[in-house]
């Protein structure tokens, strides 16, 4: 186990590749590309966008450049001094605002922006039930009223799906198999869990969403979900593989995840669950 098992020493550690990590392989950009129809179709036209657990500023920066005012927050420092630099490099600097922040507590008055975004899974490292329904609520109040909340997470039955169909095919040391049904049935990826069976870390300290579990989190905090979709749909296994695919099988994946958009089912199955909802 490492010396500190936190979502903000990992994302210290991760540096430079949360910003490549959307962009690095056709995987990546599945999530990002679904991302970006819902923002394109949700976002205002112009006003102050909150992204909230923003990393190195990948989503940041395209706001900026495409005219929003720009807040990004948090928790690791290393990844707020890259997302600075990002925002230097891409000329957006004026139009970025960018310092450490907590998803539990955004230190901003009520209905402080137009639009705020929690992408990637910022709330799945919020380990705590309760301190998550801190988060949504925070979520909430920061937004203007009518304004979109985009959240997205990491989803529960994705991550099983791997572990079982790596099942005795990697190092012993390495094999999670064991965690399959506690994971099942709490969701939490944690010290406790690594502890009881032995094993170090394959990532940050995370709890993985169930689908319903998503919806009834953001509506308990006044918020309305419209819409709940899987960013990486029934492509959310074999991701090692996609980048040997051809063009048109590669456009055949990208066709059937936007005809699946919003369908329950394929969201619960997804790596990552993105839900839409208005402040």
């Amino acid at each position: 186990m490492p010396e500190e098992f936190t979502p903000e020493a990992y994302y210290d550690e991760y540096g430079e590749t949360e910003w490549e990590r959307l962009d690095r392989d056709f995987y990546g950009r599945l999530e990002y590309e679904e991302t970006w129809h819902f923002l394109d179709r949700e976002l205002p036209g112009v006003g102050r966008v909150l992204d909230v657990g923003g990393g190195a500023g990948r989503y940041s920066v395209e706001l900026a450049e495409r005219g929003y005012d720009v807040t990004l927050v948090d928790p690791s420092s290393e990844q707020v001094a890259l997302a600075r630099e990002n925002a230097d490099d891409h000329g957006v600097a004026g139009r970025t605002t960018v310092r450490v922040g907590d998803v539990r507590d955004l230190a901003a008055d009520p209905d402080s922006f137009d639009a705020t975004l929690c992408l990637g899974g910022p709330l799945s490292h919020v380990l705590d039930a309760e301190e998550r329904r801190d988060a949504a609520a925070e979520l909430h109040r920061v937004t203007a009223p009518g304004g979109p909340v985009f959240v997205s997470v990491m989803g529960r039955l994705a991550a099983l799906q791997t572990i079982a169909r790596m099942a005795g095919r990697v190092d012993p040391e390495v094999d999670e198999t064991e965690l399959l049904p506690r994971l099942a049935r709490t969701g939490d990826y944690d010290a406790d869990l690594l502890d009881e069976f032995g094993l170090d870390p394959s990532g940050p300290p995370m709890h993985l969403f169930r689908a319903h579990e998503l919806r009834e989190l953001l509506q308990r905090a006044g918020l309305a979900v419209h819409t709940l979709t899987g960013l990486e749909s029934v492509a959310s296994q074999r991701r090692d593989e996609f980048d040997a695919l051809g063009d048109d099988h590669r456009e055949a994946i990208r066709e059937t995840v936007a005809a699946l958009r919003g369908d329950p089912g394929v969201a619960d199955l997804s790596g990552h669950l993105l839900a839409v909802a208005t402040a």
